[in-house]
């Protein structure tokens, strides 16, 4: 039986209207990706929405991945760069193609992909970057995109956790040749499962709606590609319009929280806390921090003491470099990432929900700052 907290990580939000947008939906007969009115309205809306030319809905944000990478053609041989510290989704996207994942250490502001380490790593085997806007603050695409075209690489945002975020005014996942978001329950808006390719390249989104649906041919059952059964349903993407009709009010109370917390927690020693770069838009998606010495306490004694308080939270991710079935793989290159190590030991997130209250974050802020004195007094 699972624990119940007073305060979980993530709870979904959503009402009567998704519930009755999904139930009109399966009164059309729209129950699977194969035809209705619901998905292809939801990717040209959620396409225009990120500032691009088209949307290819699917079953998740890893298959989303998954797909990027196959339609670039990448595959035995080849190397991609990955943000250090993320979820193994990015990793898996070249892993199951056949390709070698080359992690990239992580900026010590943003933890995200630190570009300024990209062009030592790049070798004749590399073909793409996978970039991770990680808990919601873009990384310095700009950056990225330089480097990329002057070598020839493709770019793949995963935009997983970065729906809404943007660089001057620019959307997350419209600066590279594809974005990859999930629209997993715990997402910015949700589908229950669910994710969504956004391209500005016809070929590409030619390429990965066949893909997608199993590579049907002309006659249909003649496969010249191995596809996948990688479709979104449609009371699935009945669900996402009206998630995605509430965007803008969603990411303005993740960014009210953010600011709530920063204000509550600002003076505790030994936290870093979230930052937002000049001209650029972090949507918070979780409300992440890490925990230095000055603090009196380690990550995982904060962690263990706010769990007695019924406060649920998530460590920062495993980095690529310390995964054991890609460090076992054929063609591995160890490669130090020392922040990305450091984050993994130190970092956590709160419970970030849309519809967290003032007093959650109150009595969140009051057990860390709690927390912290009793360390210091027992030293």
């Amino acid at each position: 039986m699972s624990r119940q907290f007073k305060i979980p990580v993530h709870e979904p939000e959503f009402g009567e209207e998704e519930i009755a947008a999904v139930v009109a939906a399966l009164r059309r007969g729209e129950i699977s990706g194969s035809f209705g009115a619901a998905i292809p309205e939801f990717e040209e809306k959620f396409a225009r929405y990120c500032g691009c030319k088209y949307g290819i809905a699917v079953t998740s944000g890893t298959t989303a991945l998954h797909l990027a990478v196959q339609a670039l053609g990448i595959g035995v041989g080849d190397e991609v760069l990955v943000s250090a510290s993320t979820n193994i989704a990015s990793a898996l996207a070249a892993y199951h193609n056949g390709a070698v994942t080359v992690p990239v250490d992580s900026e010590p502001q943003t933890w995200n992909m630190n570009p300024d380490l990209l062009e030592a790593l790049i070798t004749p085997k590399t073909k793409a970057i996978i970039p991770v806007h990680l808990f919601g603050h873009p990384c310095d695409m700009d950056k990225i995109v330089t480097i990329a075209r002057k070598h020839g690489l493709a770019v793949i945002e995963d935009c997983a956790e970065s729906h809404g975020a943007t660089i001057n005014g620019k959307m997350t996942g419209s600066f590279g040749n594809m974005g990859c978001f999930s629209f997993y329950a715990n997402k910015i808006i949700t589908t229950g499962e669910g994710g969504m390719i956004v391209t500005n390249d016809e070929d590409l989104e030619k390429k990965i709606r066949l893909l997608r649906n199993l590579a049907f041919g002309h006659p249909r059952f003649y496969h010249r590609l191995p596809g996948h059964n990688f479709r979104m349903t449609g009371y699935q993407a009945a669900f996402g319009i009206v998630q995605l009709s509430r965007i803008d009010e969603i990411l303005d109370q993740k960014r009210l929280i953010a600011k709530k917390y920063s204000n509550a927690l600002k003076d505790i020693p030994g936290l870093q806390l979230p930052v937002e770069r000049e001209n650029y838009k972090n949507v918070y998606w979780m409300y992440a921090i890490t925990v230095n010495s000055d603090f009196g306490a380690t990550r995982d004694k904060l962690m263990e003491h706010l769990l007695a308080d019924g406060i649920d939270t998530r460590t920062f991710f495993c980095p690529m470099n310390q995964q054991p079935f890609l460090r076992e793989q054929l063609g591995y290159r160890d490669v130090l990432c020392p922040v990305a190590d450091q984050i993994w030991q130190s970092g956590l997130y709160l419970p970030s929900s849309n519809n967290l209250s003032d007093d959650q974050i109150s009595l969140i802020s009051a057990s860390i700052a709690k927390i912290c004195r009793s360390f210091f007094k027992s030293n």
